[in-house]
C-alpha cells in the first residue's frame, strides 16, 4: 500500500505585513528556517504517514466536520514563540476569532481516531508557524523583532474551505500538494 505524509489545513493568503515580518526575521541573522510564503497554512490535524486507500474516508470525515459551519473570518494578529522566550523553537502569528477552527479541528481529531489516527493530546492551538529556530544564534535580535511585531494586525482572512494535503520533504523544503478540498 502506498503512503503519503499528510495533514489537514487551511491555506492562508500571505499579506504584506506577514512578508515584512518574515523579511525582518531573515535580516536578524538568526539561525531559522522560514516557512516559504506559498507554504504558510494553519494546520488543523497532522496525520503523518497515511495510507492512500484512506483518502476518501478522510474526505468524508472532513465533510462531516464542516457541514454545520458557514464560511467565516479570522484575524491574524499577535506574535509569539513556542515553547517559551528562553528556549525558542517556533515563531508564530496568532489567530483571533478562531473558535470555528477549534471546533472543526476537535471534530476531525475525534473522528479520525476511528480510522486509527492518534488523537492530539495537547489540544488545538490556532497559529501560523512562520519560522523554526535551529539554534540560539542572534536570539536577542530575533526577540527584538518578535517584540516589535507583538501588537501588529497582519490581516483578516475569510475561511471558506479545508484541505487534505500531502507533504513531500525535499532538501529545499517541503512541497505541499492539495489532494482534496472541502468547502464550508
Amino acid at each position: 500500500m502506498t503512503k503519503f505524509r499528510g495533514f489537514i489545513a487551511v491555506d492562508i493568503n500571505v499579506s504584506s505585513k506577514i512578508k515584512e515580518f518574515s523579511d525582518e526575521i531573515t535580516k536578524s541573522g538568526a539561525n531559522v528556517k522560514l516557512v516559504e510564503p506559498e507554504n504558510i497554512h494553519l494546520t488543523l490535524k497532522f496525520l503523518g504517514d497515511t495510507d492512500e486507500a484512506l483518502i476518501n474516508k478522510i474526505e468524508e470525515i472532513m465533510k462531516k466536520s464542516v457541514k454545520n459551519v458557514d464560511p467565516f473570518k479570522i484575524q491574524l494578529n499577535r506574535v509569539g514563540v513556542f515553547p517559551n522566550l528562553n528556549y525558542i523553537k517556533v515563531v508564530w502569528i496568532g489567530i483571533q476569532n478562531g473558535e470555528n477552527l477549534a471546533i472543526i479541528a476537535r471534530d476531525i481529531n475525534e473522528k479520525l481516531a476511528n480510522l486509527g489516527f492518534n488523537r492530539d493530546k495537547r489540544g488545538f492551538s490556532a497559529h501560523l508557524t512562520i519560522a523554526r529556530v535551529k539554534s540560539a544564534k542572534n536570539k536577542d535580535k530575533l526577540l527584538q523583532i518578535v517584540n516589535k511585531f507583538q501588537d501588529v494586525e497582519f490581516s483578516n482572512q475569510k475561511i471558506g474551505s479545508i484541505k487534505l494535503k500531502k507533504s513531500d520533504l525535499t532538501p529545499k523544503g517541503p512541497i505541499y500538494t492539495t489532494l482534496r478540498e472541502v468547502k464550508l
